[in-house]
């Protein structure tokens, strides 16, 4: 008799454990794919990666990711092949949840592929206008990326001896797209624009500008493959003769001012999302959303060069 209830016992400890195991198994197995449109190590998509793993961290959710590597392989043929690539992971995976950050991830990996389709997808990072790629879908939410350029002409006005205004960037789809949105939201007319792919051109572009323009918006380089910031930095110092701004706080070494946006604040909202979609919460039923949050940097040294005594209130100083 003992020996029977000390074996349904043992049955029923058993019979526990693996319920136990079962629901730890189960919690484990949520799953979410990242697609990044560049690649690792570009600072801003780095931040909001390193947002988004920290707020998933600790919810039993295993988190994979995938490069599309877009800025360094640019070619039509290369995105189409990466967006193939991240399309293999999904299939083998077989994540509850896609997030994906930036233009191309959407252009062609979310338009053409997860249109509407039975895995949810948040996005992240869409310069100005989701409505460019038919976003949003009904398996689909996301933050809209915005930059404060106002704001930053504002503040280069009060230092400008003149109305000309240049924008300089990488050349890329993406920075054609905001150069597009700015006159197009704005209504703000560039008189010299300046796209370049390599360190080099971006030098002989900026010196350009402190002839040809009284105010210059600096806006990536993250496509520039051989960028040099200490070099850079050398000549917005030593050569700068016009103010200059940027919404980058990487870009704020070369820049007399910078309004910049957060990568972090990005990765903790699609995280968020996620996970009340993980929770059962449909993604049309989470309504797009802009990023908000925002620093002022002031750059002493280039301010010197240009005679600029103050430090705008609240500026917090480059280093």
């Amino acid at each position: 008799m003992r020996e029977a209830a000390l074996t349904c016992l043992i049955a029923c400890a058993l019979a526990i454990l693996a319920m136990t195991d079962g629901a730890c198994a189960q919690g484990a197995s949520r799953r979410v794919l990242h697609v990044d449109s560049y690649h690792a190590g570009n600072q801003w998509n780095d931040g909001i990666l390193a947002a988004l793993q920290e707020t998933l961290s600790g919810k039993a959710i295993e988190l994979r990711v995938f490069h599309m590597d877009t800025k360094r392989r640019p070619s039509q043929d290369d995105i189409h092949a990466s967006a193939r690539g991240a399309i293999r992971v999904l299939d083998e995976f077989k994540p509850h949840v896609v997030t994906v950050s930036d233009d191309p991830a959407a252009q062609y990996l979310v338009m053409p592929f997860l249109r509407d389709a039975a895995v949810p997808v948040v996005f992240c990072g869409l310069n100005w206008d989701a409505s460019t790629y038919g976003l949003p879908y009904r398996n689909t939410t996301g933050m809209v990326e915005v930059s404060p350029i106002p704001q930053i002409l504002k503040l280069l006005h009060r230092h400008a001896r003149g109305p000309r205004l240049g924008f300089l960037a990488e050349d890329t789809e993406v920075k054609r797209k905001e150069l597009a949105y700015h006159e197009r939201l704005f209504g703000v007319r560039y008189d010299k624009t300046y796209f370049v792919n390599s360190h080099a051109a971006w030098k002989e572009a900026f010196l350009r500008a402190q002839k040809e323009v009284d105010m210059l918006m600096i806006l990536g380089v993250g496509a520039v493959p051989d960028w040099d910031l200490a070099d850079a930095s050398r000549l917005a110092e030593e050569r700068s003769e016009i103010p200059s701004g940027t919404d980058f706080e990487w870009l704020t070494a070369v820049s007399l001012i910078g309004v910049v946006k957060s990568p972090q604040e990005q990765g903790r909202w699609m995280g968020q999302a996620t996970l009340r979609i993980l929770d059962g919460v449909q993604p049309s039923d989470i309504p797009l959303s802009y990023n908000r949050e925002g620093e002022l940097f002031f750059n002493d040294r280039i301010a010197r060069r240009l005679g600029i005594k103050d430090l705008p209130p609240l500026a917090r100083a480059v280093p």
